[in-house]
């Protein structure tokens, strides 16, 4: 399952829907929370079931963002789109593991109600957004069956600690949220899940989603979450090894097969040693996914 760009869509418009299916986005978020208002959200539920329905060739993931526990609604979303065709369902406002425990319980009752194979529907979850979560991002460790992700947000988490904002006057994430960021990075290694970068929320700044994207790359993560279509096309290139980038990977894992017994190795004056090989395996295994 590539997760290089999950792309969020409204879960009541299937005019953003039928846009989004073909926009090249590696996997569509069907939100049930945020984008959709609560006196919509029983409609959005039954517009879902023909969203979600698989068809032949689809290129794409299918995940649903539900409604939090504290809600009160997430059973009644699960109900309504756990069926064939759903591949993932998104998580927020998780305080740890044991909300991940609690889903797949749920999820167990549902897939085998719909006839799914077990443990198909896997879970993302969004690990930042409460204040006790923070404090709990190391007990996605061992990982869940079903947990793919983590990916991380500073909106939520901000206003429920009572901040006026999450962004330094640079326009930078301020320390708390940076905190965050890593943190979840951290937890999504540990858990040998994919970490994946929060949006970008200005969707006309193309420049930005790219620099901010290729710093996301170079520090771990593996993907990004958008929140608009024309965000995807920056997210995949962002996200995919350069020629470059596969051409030096290649050659650090040839040389050292052609050594074997070698703990480093000499290209072009410079020393790679273990963890080079690695990280070089990292970008060859990436792009087989492509």
């Amino acid at each position: 399952m590539r997760l290089r760009s999950l792309l969020f869509v409204p879960g009541d418009s299937e005019r953003k829907f039928e846009r989004a299916r073909a926009i090249g986005a590696d996997g569509l978020i069907l939100d049930l929370e945020d984008a959709v208002a609560p006196s919509r959200k029983p409609e959005a539920r039954k517009m879902l079931a023909g969203m979600i329905a698989p068809t032949a060739g689809r290129p794409w993931t299918c995940w649903v963002r539900i409604n939090p526990f504290e809600s009160g609604m997430t059973l009644e979303d699960l109900a309504a789109v756990v069926m064939p065709g759903l591949d993932g369902i998104v998580l927020p406002k998780a305080n740890g593991s044991g909300d991940v425990v609690r889903l797949g319980h749920c999820l167990d009752a549902l897939e085998a109600k719909a006839g799914m194979t077990a443990g198909h529907v896997k879970i993302l979850v969004v690990a930042t957004e409460t204040p006790t979560a923070m404090f709990h991002l190391g007990s996605y460790t061992p990982a869940h069956p079903r947990l793919a992700a983590l990916t991380w947000g500073a909106e939520d988490l901000s206003s429920a600690i009572g901040a006026t904002t999450s962004k330094a006057p640079d326009g930078s994430f301020s320390f708390p949220y940076q905190v965050a960021r890593a943190q979840c990075l951290f937890a999504a290694c540990a858990a040998d899940v994919a970490p994946l970068e929060t949006v970008y929320t200005d969707f006309r700044d193309t420049k930005g989603l790219a620099e901010s994207s290729l710093t996301a790359r170079r520090d771990g993560f593996t993907g990004r979450i958008a929140i608009h279509p024309d965000q995807v096309a920056t997210i995949n290139r962002c996200f995919t090894p350069s020629d470059e980038d596969v051409a030096h990977a290649r050659r650090v894992v040839e040389t050292f097969a052609a050594q074997p017994d070698a703990g480093t190795i000499g290209i072009d004056g410079k020393m790679y040693d273990i963890p080079h090989l690695k990280q070089a395996q990292r970008v060859l295994a990436a792009l087989a996914q492509s």
